[in-house]
């Protein structure tokens, strides 16, 4: 406390509403209050029970003594008291006390009006529903409120009033008629109660039957989602199998067409196709002699012997014939003859030209060997069908072919001491009979 720089110490209680927890500035009436003004301002109100009045006065006599506290900037003690309901009962009426402690009168004298004014708030507030001290503001705010409250009540006290003398002047049998109809509602409430009971029951059985039916509607649609799956991938293996079959049937119907195809197709024909170019006799395209005008390589007319070999090899094979004499060994532009009675003597059809080409006579003997073994051959399609005829006679012994058809001349298969012209036309009649023979194998084998 600052005692040097003010002479008198101000000394200030600050009160504050209990509803809007405004600070309050007491009437100074308050200062002046007498033991008979208490007792008429503390008088109750209402009936209130002895434990109450003796909680409050005990509540009174136990509160110890509030503290004081003093701002040291203007030396002014100031107590500040909260509203009831943030306040507990020990700390309702304490104060703080703070000033010179010198002056024991001054501080006697306020000490006893603060807990005179606490305590009037106090009783107050225990003799009503609402806690003290208010401002002004609040107090005529609970005033409004009170009024209302007072106009309802005189309302209900009328309209209550009003019930009770028509209910006196009701005559008796009205009362009798309307304890009849009471107990018929009655009746009716029973009966209704018991229909709402049955309506219960059956509502209750509705329910589990609801019940058990949804349960079984979502089986159902588990069992139909997964029939849907199983359709559609029974579907889909259909749709898998349909396309299978299709392409089966294409292919059937593909290797049926290549199958007739193949069946009118002659092999022979295909295989060896012998025709002519010019003066020459061909077999694949392989032409079959030489002329002074046309120096055909040997390397094709090897090659041509080799098809020739080759066609009467397979020709004899269809037919199921050996040849005697001679055995027949395709083997490319180096074909040869075996001979049966000297195996070591082989018949070359094929020849490298040159000046060896005049003196060595085995091309020669192998070209008149082939020519018997093709006369073997027309003897072995004569025995079975009288009627096959070669269009050119051919005689082993002198190694010639005859046009009997034609000219008449005959043609020797020889390369000594014969023309170019001759043997390239010998070697084309030659080629013109075995192809008469394959269209007879063709015809008489066909099916086979």
């Amino acid at each position: 406390m600052e005692g040097s720089k003010s002479s008198s110490t101000t000394m200030q209680v600050s009160f504050v509403c209990q509803r809007c927890s405004q600070p309050l500035k007491l009437d100074t009436s308050f200062n002046v209050l007498d033991r008979v003004t208490i007792q008429e301002l503390i008088a109750p109100v209402v009936t209130v029970t002895p434990s109450v009045k003796q909680a409050d006065s005990s509540g009174g006599e136990a509160a110890p003594e509030e503290t004081f506290v003093e701002n040291k900037q203007d030396g002014v003690s100031r107590k500040y008291i909260p509203p009831a309901r943030m306040m507990s009962t020990e700390s309702a009426n304490s104060f703080t006390l703070i000033g010179d402690a010198s002056d024991g009168g001054t501080m006697e004298n306020l000490s006893r009006r603060l807990k005179v004014t606490s305590d009037l708030f106090d009783i107050m507030s225990g003799q009503t529903d609402v806690d003290h001290p208010l401002c002004e503001e609040c107090t005529d705010t609970l005033l409004d409120h009170l009024d209302t409250q007072l106009n309802i009540t005189e309302n209900e006290s009328q309209n209550y009033k009003q019930c009770l003398e028509l209910l006196s002047n009701l005559q008796v049998e009205e009362e009798e008629t309307l304890l009849a109809e009471l107990q018929q509602l009655k009746n009716e409430e029973e009966t209704l109660v018991q229909e709402l009971e049955a309506v219960e029951e059956q509502r209750a059985a509705v329910a589990k039957d609801l019940v058990q039916s949804r349960n079984q509607s979502q089986q159902l649609e588990t069992e139909e989602l997964q029939y849907q799956k199983e359709y559609s991938e029974f579907k889909r293996q259909q749709l898998e199998l349909d396309d299978e079959l299709k392409s089966v049937d294409n292919q059937m119907r593909y290797c049926q067409i290549q199958l007739d195809r193949l069946k009118k197709t002659n092999v022979f024909n295909a295989t060896f196709h012998i025709w002519h170019s010019g003066q020459f006799g061909t077999i694949n395209n392989f032409r079959l002699g030489r002329l002074p005008s046309v120096p055909v390589e040997w390397n094709e007319i090897n090659a041509a012997w080799g098809q020739t070999v080759l066609l009467l090899h397979a020709l004899a094979n269809k037919m199921g014939l050996r040849f005697q004499r001679y055995r027949l060994v395709p083997y490319g532009n180096h074909s040869y003859l075996e001979s049966l009675t000297d195996k070591a003597k082989e018949l070359p059809l094929y020849c490298s030209g040159g000046l060896r080409f005049f003196w060595d006579n085995k091309f020669d003997h192998a070209m008149v060997a082939f020519l018997d073994c093709v006369q073997q051959f027309k003897e072995e399609v004569e025995k079975g069908d009288t009627g096959f005829c070669l269009p050119y006679r051919m005689d082993v012994e002198k190694g010639k072919i005859e046009d009997t058809g034609g000219s008449g001349g005959s043609y020797s298969i020889k390369t000594q001491f014969n023309s170019e012209e001759q043997w390239t036309k010998a070697l084309k009649f030659m080629l013109t009979n075995l192809k008469w023979g394959l269209a007879w194998v063709t015809s008489q084998f066909y099916n086979r």
